[in-house]
């Protein structure tokens, strides 16, 4: 079955099935979206303004922001048009574009938070020679790098994916475009391959989980070991709002693809999707800014 010729679109469940819930789900979809374009904008605005914040730890902050900014803008707006329209389509080229962004940008913030996980343990463990190996040079091409992983990943995910012969209808059980659920339209032993590349990208991610695991039981054995309460406050203020993310990022995903398939329904998979495409790059902000003072000192001359 030719994908190109047969699948001119896909349709896109959603649990919104009355006028009333489908201007739930707008109000709802657009509040937070709204929420964090403004946090994330404010963000990439006082970080490019503010001499103060060139640093490595807002310069990698920039670039996370621009991720959950894509994370977003690739979802949320063609969620909030299908729920005000009543329309569950989207083209087959829309659809691999969809999936080539969402595995592109969080790809992107996964590979950049394990850098900034080298950064913190750089700061706090290696401070004598934080300037030498956290120069702009080496971290603009930290950044590259994780951009440039992102990018090949999403690129390999995405050509083997829609290379795949579907069979099974053109219904995703999701809002957006997912990888597991067009795989559920693939035909039999057809999505082997993929299957492959997606435990070779989980065992990349699972690298990057233990480099950030490993860092953190660096920084705080250091950071135990400093004999001044207010040295030791202000080292762990340094690296909390990094680890609140990490620990956001990765339970609610965690959480979406590594739960029992007991427990597992169409309208639960939508709400833990929901979680952990939406709500961190809307948290993210706020998190980063809620006990940093030299951020609300920008934000104020912003």
């Amino acid at each position: 079955m030719s994908n190109s010729s047969s699948f001119n679109e896909f349709l896109l469940l959603a649990f919104v099935d009355t006028w009333e819930l489908r201007l739930l789900h707008f109000s709802l979809f657009l509040g937070t979206y709204l929420s964090a374009l403004l946090g994330n904008g404010l963000i990439i605005t006082a970080v490019t303004c503010d001499h103060h914040l060139h640093t490595p730890m807002y310069f990698f902050l920039l670039n996370l922001s621009v991720l959950d900014l894509g994370t977003l803008s690739t979802t949320v707006p063609k969620s909030m048009a299908n729920s005000l329209w009543d329309t569950r389509a989207i083209s087959y080229s829309g659809c691999a574009a969809q999936v080539f962004l969402v595995v592109f940008f969080l790809g992107g913030e996964y590979f950049l938070l394990t850098v900034m996980a080298y950064d913190c343990y750089v700061a706090i463990c290696r401070p004598l020679h934080y300037s030498t190996l956290m120069g702009s040079t080496a971290c603009v091409k930290m950044a590259t790098g994780a951009w440039a992983s992102a990018f090949l990943h999403a690129l390999l995910h995405t050509v083997n994916t829609f290379s795949i012969p579907l069979c099974q209808g053109n219904t995703v059980d999701q809002f957006f475009c997912e990888i597991p659920q067009i795989l559920k339209l693939s035909c039999s032993d057809s999505y082997l391959s993929e299957v492959g590349l997606i435990a070779f990208s989980a065992s990349i991610i699972f690298g990057c989980f233990i480099f950030i695991v490993l860092s953190y039981v660096q920084i705080f054995t250091v950071v135990l070991r400093i004999p001044s309460e207010q040295a030791r406050n202000k080292a762990f203020s340094t690296c909390l709002p990094h680890l609140a993310v990490v620990s956001l990022f990765l339970s609610t995903d965690a959480f979406a693809y590594l739960k029992p398939p007991s427990i597992s329904s169409p309208a639960l998979d939508m709400v833990l999707t929901v979680l952990y495409m939406v709500v961190p790059p809307a948290l993210n902000p706020l998190i980063y800014s809620m006990r940093n003072k030299e951020f609300k000192d920008a934000l104020r001359k912003v």
